[in-house]
C-alpha cells in the first residue's frame, strides 16, 4: 500500500517534470483532404494524449459520423464545429495539447479551404513550426503554396512537409522524392531556411510516431522525432530585453511597477533601461512576481518591473535595453493579409494594435499585392479578402518597433475596424520610412485662437453631406451669403470645384473618393486654423471618411449637417443629366445607384428638404453657428 508521503512525493516529482519540459507551438495546414485533422487525432491517440472518456467518445462518434467504417475516424476529434463534420473539413482552428517524455505541445489544425485563410493566418501567428501536409496522390496544389507563403510572411522558420496517403500510391520511393524536391525549390524561393521531408500515412499511423517497416528507404526521422526536436521560439534569439508594458500596478502610494510578458532577451536589477517612446531612461530596481523577486527574468516570463526613477510610462509603453533599443516610428512598409469582406481602402482610418498599444492607422497606399501561388506583385488599388499586399502605413502616434523577423511581438500588429471593432487585417512591419524623431512640428507665435480673435469668430468647419441634387451646394451657397452679410469670414469647398484643382488626379471609385475626402478634410483643417468658417460640400458618401474629417477637428468645432433628400426626388433635379447617365451605364460607381450612401448616424442637423424652401434650411444652419 502506498503511504500518503510517497503519492504526494511522486505527484511533485511528476509536476516538477512536467514543468520543467519546453513547449513546442506548431501548426497543421494543407489543402482540403489532406489528412491534417487525422494526423493530428491519430497523434494524440498514438502519444496517449486522450483520456478514456475521450476515447470512448472518439469511438462513438466515428460510429455515427466516420468516414472510416468501423475504424476510428481520428479526424473527428479536431473536427468539432457541427458544420465541419456535415461537410467533412475543418473551419475554425482546433488548438490540441499533448506531451511526451521530452516536450510538451499546443498543436493548431488549420482549416484548408481558401475562404478560411485568415483563420490558418491566426494558427500561425503564435508557431514555432509548420507541418505541411500533402497528398502523394496529388502533390502540391494552389493552397500548398498559399500557406506556405502565410507560414513564410510570419516568419516560421522550421516547416516539415509531410507527404501524406502513401499507403494509397503502394509506398512509393520515387513519388516522395519527386514532392520533396519540388517542394523545397518552391520553400527555398520563399526565404524558409529549414525544410524537412516525411513520407507517412496518418491513417495507418506510418513514420508517425515510429519507423514504418513499409518504407525502409526512408532513412529520415519521424514526424515526432522532428517535433522534438525543432527549437522552440528562438525567432529573437540575442535580441536584447523588450517588455510591452500591459498594466501599470499602483497597489499602494509606495508602489509602481510596470507589468508585462518578457518579449525578448533577460533583466536584471540594475540594469540600464529606456523607455519608449518617451526616451526616458533609468535602471530596474526590482523584478516582481507572485512568488517573490528574482534575480533575472528571461523571455516569456510575467513579470513586473520597478525603475530606480519616477517615470512617466503608460500601457503600450515598451521598456527596453538602453543599450540595444528598438526604434520609435509613425510610417512603415508593410505586408498585411486581409480578413474583411468589406475591401481595405487607402485612407480609411482604423485602430492598430501592437504589442499592448492601440493607436490610430490607415494604409497611404497599397504598392502592389501578392499572388501568394506564384509571389509574383500585382498593381492593387485595393485589397479584397485573403489578399496579401504590401502597403505603406500612417499612424498618428509614434510607436517603439522592430522588424517582424526580429521581434514578433514588436513587429506584428493587427487593424480593427473603427465602428464595428472587428478585426480586419493582421501584418508584418518591414521597416520604418521614417524616424519619428526626425520630422517635428515648427512652433508659430501666431497661432488659431489669435487668428481666431482677430476675425471675431469662432472658426467652425460645416460639413453637407448628401446625394447629388440634394442640395447641398445651394443650402451652403445661402449659408455663406448669410454669414458674409453678418461680417463673418467664410470659405466654401465645393466638391464639384475642388475636383478642377487639388482633387484633378480623383476618379470616382470607392479607393479615390477616400482619398477625396481626407484631402479635403486636411484643407479644412488648415482654414480653421485660419480662423475661417468653412463650409464644406461633398457627398461624402462612407461614414469612415467623415468620421476621419470629425476626428481632425475638437469639440464643438465640426458640425455634421445631413441634406436628407429622397433619391427620386434628388433624380428628378437631375439638372446636370448625371442620373440620367448613370442609369445609361455611362457613369460608373455613381452614388445611390451602383454605389451606396451611407446615411449620418449622429449629424448636428439634418435637413429635410421636401417642404421646406432652402433659404429657411440655411438659416437653420445659421442659427446652429451662432449658438455659444
Amino acid at each position: 500500500m502506498t503511504r500518503p508521503d510517497d503519492a504526494a512525493a511522486t505527484v511533485a516529482a511528476y509536476l516538477a517534470d512536467h514543468e520543467s519540459r519546453d513547449l513546442l507551438r506548431f501548426i497543421t495546414c494543407g489543402s482540403v483532404d489532406d489528412g491534417k485533422s487525422t494526423l493530428i487525432g491519430r497523434l494524440l491517440h498514438d502519444t496517449r494524449g486522450l483520456f478514456e472518456d475521450q476515447l470512448s467518445a472518439l469511438e462513438k462518434d466515428s460510429r455515427r459520423h466516420g468516414t472510416q467504417g468501423e475504424r476510428i475516424d481520428y479526424a473527428l476529434l479536431l473536427d468539432g464545429l457541427a458544420a465541419e463534420r456535415e461537410q467533412g473539413i475543418t473551419i475554425d482552428v482546433a488548438y490540441r495539447f499533448f506531451s511526451t517524455a521530452r516536450r510538451k505541445f499546443i498543436v493548431a489544425d488549420c482549416p484548408g479551404h481558401e475562404q478560411y485563410t485568415r483563420n490558418m493566418a491566426t494558427g500561425a501567428s503564435t508557431a514555432d513550426a509548420a507541418v505541411v501536409l500533402v497528398d502523394a496522390r496529388k502533390g502540391l496544389l494552389t493552397q500548398t503554396r498559399r500557406h506556405s507563403y502565410i507560414v513564410s510572411l510570419l516568419g516560421i522558420r522550421h516547416v516539415l512537409l509531410a507527404v501524406n496517403k502513401m499507403d494509397l500510391v503502394g509506398y512509393d520511393q520515387a513519388t516522395f522524392d519527386a514532392i520533396a524536391a519540388e517542394y523545397r525549390t518552391l520553400a527555398a524561393s520563399m526565404g524558409i531556411e529549414h525544410v524537412s521531408a516525411v513520407p507517412l500515412s496518418a491513417l495507418e499511423g506510418d513514420n508517425l510516431i515510429e519507423r514504418s517497416p513499409r518504407m525502409p528507404w526512408h532513412a529520415g526521422e519521424t514526424l515526432l522525432e522532428f517535433l522534438e526536436r525543432v527549437p522552440p521560439g528562438d525567432a529573437d534569439a540575442g535580441a536584447g530585453f523588450r517588455l510591452s508594458v500591459q498594466w501599470v500596478s499602483r497597489p499602494h502610494q509606495d508602489f509602481r511597477g510596470f507589468a508585462g510578458t518578457v518579449a525578448a532577451g533577460t533583466v536584471r536589477p540594475g540594469d540600464e533601461v529606456v523607455a519608449l517612446p518617451s526616451g526616458r531612461r533609468s535602471r530596474v530596481a526590482r523584478i516582481v512576481t507572485a512568488d517573490g523577486d528574482l534575480a533575472v527574468a528571461a523571455r516569456g516570463q510575467a513579470v513586473t518591473l520597478t525603475l530606480a526613477d519616477e517615470l512617466d510610462i503608460s500601457r503600450g509603453d515598451v521598456i527596453a535595453d538602453a543599450h540595444d533599443a528598438p526604434q520609435v516610428s509613425d510610417q512603415f512598409a508593410a505586408h498585411l493579409l486581409w480578413f474583411d469582406a468589406q475591401p481595405l481602402l487607402p485612407g480609411r482610418p482604423y485602430w492598430l494594435k501592437i504589442g499592448a498599444r492601440e493607436v490610430g492607422a490607415s494604409v497611404t497606399e497599397i504598392k502592389h499585392k501578392v499572388d501568394v501561388n506564384t509571389q509574383e506583385p500585382l498593381a492593387a488599388k485595393h485589397l479584397e479578402m485573403n489578399e496579401v499586399g504590401v502597403c505603406n502605413l500612417y499612424l498618428d502616434t509614434p510607436v517603439p518597433f522592430e522588424a517582424y523577423r526580429d521581434n514578433r511581438e514588436l513587429g506584428g500588429f493587427i487593424l480593427i475596424d473603427r465602428q464595428t471593432n472587428a478585426t480586419v487585417g493582421a501584418g508584418t512591419i518591414d521597416f520604418a520610412l521614417r524616424r519619428a524623431a526626425n520630422i517635428h512640428w515648427q512652433h508659430v507665435d501666431v497661432d488659431r485662437a489669435a487668428r481666431a480673435r482677430l476675425k471675431g469668430q469662432s472658426p467652425r468647419c460645416v460639413w453637407f453631406t448628401g446625394l447629388s441634387g440634394s442640395g447641398k451646394s445651394t443650402i451652403a451657397n445661402l449659408v455663406e451669403k448669410r454669414l458674409h452679410a453678418m461680417g463673418r469670414h467664410t470659405y466654401i469647398l465645393d466638391g464639384d470645384n475642388v475636383r478642377h484643382g487639388l482633387n484633378k488626379d480623383l476618379g470616382f471609385t470607392d479607393e479615390d473618393r477616400v482619398e477625396n475626402i481626407r484631402r479635403v478634410a486636411e484643407v479644412a483643417k488648415l482654414m480653421t486654423d485660419a480662423g475661417l468658417i468653412v463650409l464644406v460640400s461633398f457627398i461624402s458618401p462612407f461614414r469612415s471618411e467623415r468620421r476621419l474629417a470629425r476626428s481632425l477637428f475638437g469639440p464643438g468645432e465640426f458640425v455634421e449637417v445631413f441634406v436628407d433628400t429622397p433619391l427620386d426626388v434628388a433624380e428628378s433635379r437631375d439638372v446636370k443629366g448625371l442620373y440620367a447617365k448613370a442609369r445609361a451605364g455611362m457613369i460608373p460607381n455613381f452614388t445611390g445607384i451602383d454605389s451606396p450612401y451611407e446615411v449620418p448616424e449622429h449629424a448636428e442637423l439634418v435637413l429635410r428638404t421636401l417642404d421646406v424652401p432652402p433659404e429657411a434650411l440655411a438659416e437653420q444652419v445659421v442659427q446652429r453657428l451662432l449658438e455659444p
